[in-house]
Parts: C-alpha cells; structure tokens; sequence
C-alpha cells in the first residue's frame, strides 16, 4: 500500500508527534480517547498503541526523515508482522509524508488504508494544526 499525505508541519514536528510516547498518545486520544500508548524510543525497542491492538518495534529511525516499523494487528496470526514506512520530505514549512505498509495479510488492505487515513493522517494533522 502507497500513500502520501502533505502535513502542515515541519519535519522535526512530525516526526515526534509518531515516536514520542506523550505526543504519539495526545495524537491517538484524537481518533480513539484513552487508549493506551506505550513507544520505545530507540531502534529495536518496541511499541504498543491504540490499547493494544497495534504493536511492533522500531527497525530504523533517521530522526526528522525516515521511521521504519514491525507492524502488527492483535488479531493477526501469531509471528506474522508487516512493514510500516514513513519518509518524511521536506516541503518547505508543511511536510510531505510519504508512507508504504507491505507484508499485512491478504484481505485487510482496505481496513488498513481506511485506518491509516482516520487514526494517522487526519489526526496528525488535527494535533499538529
């Protein structure tokens, strides 16, 4: 799955909003209040969010350009995880994330695409507005 989304903050600002557990937890509480937020901040460390339902570990993190996730619903097969990229490319004062999630199971494109865009993108933009 491709997506690109144009955010109206810097990279730097972006790219904590998705790593740091406080702010990751004030962008979630947007999109599902009081869900549980726990986020590793180094590589290798791990991430549990949305209370939960998504975890996985950090596999490379380029502060303020690139994070790249292990990525993994609850409800899926035990040891089946998918790999969540975001690029984080400057567009002057807004930034230009460009994002690919490959390896989930078949069947759930839709649902993720459908849950990226609500949990991710549109509340980042809220938070970061």
């Amino acid at each position: 799955m491709h997506q690109e989304v144009v955010i109206k903050a810097t990279r730097a600002r972006v790219y904590q909003a998705l790593t740091e557990e406080r702010q990751f937890r004030e962008v979630t509480n947007i999109s599902i209040p009081g869900a549980a937020t726990a986020i590793s901040p180094e590589v290798g460390g791990t991430f549990s969010i949305f209370g939960g339902v998504i975890s996985g570990r950090h596999i490379e993190m380029v502060p303020n350009e690139r994070l790249v996730q292990a990525w993994r619903e609850k409800d899926w097969t035990p040891g089946v995880s998918s790999v969540a990229r975001f690029q984080l490319n400057d567009g002057g004062s807004d930034t230009r994330l460009v994002f690919d999630h490959t390896g989930f199971p078949q069947g759930k494109a839709e649902s993720l695409a459908t849950g990226w865009k609500s949990h991710y993108w549109d509340a980042l933009q809220k938070y970061l507005a």
